[in-house]
């Protein structure tokens, strides 16, 4: 004979339940954002469709340009669009309060990692869909997948950590602002354009950027060439990023 408990048990879910329902739930909504969609599909996809047809009179044909716009994908995503919705957020008071509930501070950022790696992981499937369609063909070896993968998670990383110091710290209209701006700066600062384009003096500085590893890791592994140094460039940025928004980061605007 079985005998059922059927006592109510109130209980906060499990860490990684938490967790992994605020990141679906960010999801979401950042995906219902009609702004937020532009940024990180519409804008994308129409430098592609551009790019198809005059990127060899500018220097980026499309085996070079479709691997920058996966680049400018995770740029736009996991920087410019967690950078403004975090810092709208945290004005209106929602991180404090969320802060507050069961999911904890440490939950609420890893379901915004979470939320933001899964838009970018979207976005990175339908622009190499896209890119495909109009005829990209990636050389791509087994090999150059490694350091690719891990470049890719690493420049996650590297943008979002970014984007919780700046929304952390300012104002949030001051945080569109600038988060505008550094998006549209890191286009021409090693997203779309390759680090060989650059002139002498110019390339060593842009050489240091995290966008920089990030694109001419993603051209490399289109080429089927295998580039390790931009890991370890961005592994050192997401160490810097992290402690920097560790500092300055406040939940309360």
């Amino acid at each position: 004979m079985t005998t059922l408990d059927l006592h109510p048990a109130p209980r906060a879910a499990s860490p990684a339940a938490r967790i992994r329902n605020h990141g679906l739930t960010e999801a979401k909504l950042v995906m219902r954002n009609g702004e937020q969609l532009v940024l990180s599909l519409v804008v994308p996809i129409a430098i592609l469709l551009g790019g198809r047809f005059v990127g060899d009179r500018v220097g980026l044909p499309l085996s070079m340009l479709a691997p920058s716009v996966l680049a400018l994908a995770i740029w736009s995503t996991c920087f410019t669009s967690q950078a403004i919705q975090t810092g709208f957020e945290r004005r209106y008071g929602v991180l404090e309060r969320l802060a507050a509930t069961p999911l904890g501070r440490s939950g609420l950022l890893a379901g915004k990692a979470m939320a933001y790696s899964l838009i970018s992981t979207l976005q990175v499937v339908i622009l190499v869909v896209v890119s495909l369609v109009l005829g990209w063909r990636p050389a791509g070896s087994v090999i150059a997948w490694l350091p690719m993968l891990v470049s890719v998670i690493l420049g996650m990383s590297a943008f979002s950590l970014f984007a919780l110091a700046l929304s952390g710290s300012l104002k949030a209209e001051a945080t569109l602002a600038l988060a505008n701006v550094i998006y549209l700066a890191g286009l021409g600062l090693g997203v779309m354009w390759p680090l060989k384009d650059y002139p002498g003096g110019l390339q060593a500085v842009v050489a240091v950027l995290p966008t920089t590893a990030l694109g001419e890791s993603l051209r490399a592994w289109g080429a089927g060439v295998t580039l390790w140094w931009p890991v370890l460039s961005l592994a050192l940025w997401t160490v810097v990023l992290a402690l920097i928004s560790r500092k300055v980061f406040r939940w309360v605007s």
